[in-house]
């Protein structure tokens, strides 16, 4: 199973476009994907895929008739775009979304699994101390009541013996 993770420094050049990772563009399927605004100040870069599931989820549970729902649409598919990937691997990202995650040079690229995220550096630095109390208390919160047990087949070692 292919993932995009990693964290990888960037720059945007002079026309709004940005490298993706080799190992990024190798896991994508063809040459596109959506950018859309983030939950936070960063970009969200969707392979087609996670993109469709993603609409799916948005319109299975907002409804036009609520105000909530009327802005969590307008943040993720009102500022939207269908991206192509260059020869060179490169995105053109929309002034727009630039403007929304204060890019304009030096930037993050961060997988998150199944999408990826892009971040302006100096607000990336800035999220990650403003959350690390947060990051903190959801790290013992993923312990729950129980022992972690993985999926690959090996055993916890947690626990009282």
């Amino acid at each position: 199973m292919d993932l995009l993770i990693g964290e990888f420094n960037n720059t945007l050049d002079d026309k709004g476009r940005v490298s993706l990772p080799s190992r990024f563009r190798s896991i994508l399927p063809g040459n596109r994907v959506f950018l859309t605004q983030g939950g936070e100040d960063c970009i969200w870069v969707c392979p087609p895929e996670f993109w469709e599931d993603l609409l799916r989820k948005v319109l299975n549970s907002t409804s036009i008739f609520k105000a909530s729902s009327r802005v969590v649409r307008r943040r993720i598919i009102g500022p939207a775009q269908e991206v192509e990937i260059d020869k060179a691997g490169r995105i053109a990202i929309p002034q727009s979304l630039r403007d929304f995650a204060g890019l304009s040079k030096d930037c993050i690229i961060l997988g998150q699994l199944d999408y990826m995220e892009i971040w302006n550096i100096d607000r990336y630095r800035n999220y990650r101390g403003s959350t690390e109390a947060e990051f903190r208390m959801s790290f013992e919160e993923l312990g729950g009541e129980g022992n972690y047990v993985p999926q690959s087949g090996y055993e916890s070692r947690g626990g009282e013996e």
